[in-house]
């Protein structure tokens, strides 16, 4: 699934009078030119919003069937870039990330493996190894509604790796297909679900209640 991103920016400028209300003579205001007050608005604006949209949030368009029936085409999402300055992703995180053949290109999948795991799939069902569960756990997926694909194979993440996955795994271009992801390559997490209105979410895509059943 790609994503497209967005960019919108508004400006406001605030009057503020400081002249002593005493032996106040009044004056002949002079106009700004209206180039020079359009070029003036434009910096602010962009003093304003570049560095909300290089380290704090951005927009995104979801296009494509790979994450349905978490979000579907046309669903316009504002994604979180800072939180993971500060933490690492989580299982379960629906994270947005430069595509590791194209980074021109941005994706949109579900964190499955986190770093020093040992992912197991064998057809619908995933193991996860890790130094809490050295003989596996089975991951209790909620948000997969059918699955045909017939995957069968192991990867072991290193420092900073992660394996993602699509919801609609049938569909689904992702580290089953390329490989790992690296932590990077990574924007941010799904934030907010703006459009369409009816959809509006606070982190669209997250898990609630997790399980995990011993492979053993």
């Amino acid at each position: 699934m790609n994503l497209f991103s967005t960019k919108k920016s508004t400006s406001e400028d605030t009057t503020i009078i400081t002249d002593n209300e005493n032996n106040f003579a009044p004056t002949q205001e002079k106009k700004e030119h209206p180039i020079l007050e359009i070029i003036r608005f434009s910096l602010i604006a962009l003093i304003i919003v570049i560095p909300i949209r290089m380290f704090i949030a951005q927009p995104f368009i979801v296009s494509g069937a790979s994450m349905e029936n978490t979000f579907h085409t046309g669903e316009y999402l504002i994604v979180d870039q800072l939180s993971y300055h500060f933490n690492q992703p989580s299982r379960g995180d629906v994270i947005v990330f430069r595509y590791p053949r194209d980074p021109s290109k941005f994706f949109i999948k579900r964190v499955i493996g986190l770093p020093g795991e040992t992912i197991v799939i064998e057809g619908p069902t995933i193991h996860i190894k890790n130094k809490n569960n050295p003989e596996g756990f089975v991951l209790e997926e909620p948000y997969i509604k059918s699955m045909n694909n017939s995957t069968n194979m192991t990867e072991v993440l290193g420092d900073r790796e992660y394996f993602v996955m699509g919801d609609n795994r049938d569909q689904s271009s992702d580290s089953r297909a390329w490989g790992i992801l690296q932590q990077d390559r990574i924007i941010g997490h799904a934030f907010i679900r703006l459009f369409p209105p009816q959809k509006f979410k606070y982190l669209p895509g997250a898990i609630t209640n997790t399980t995990v059943t011993s492979s053993s």
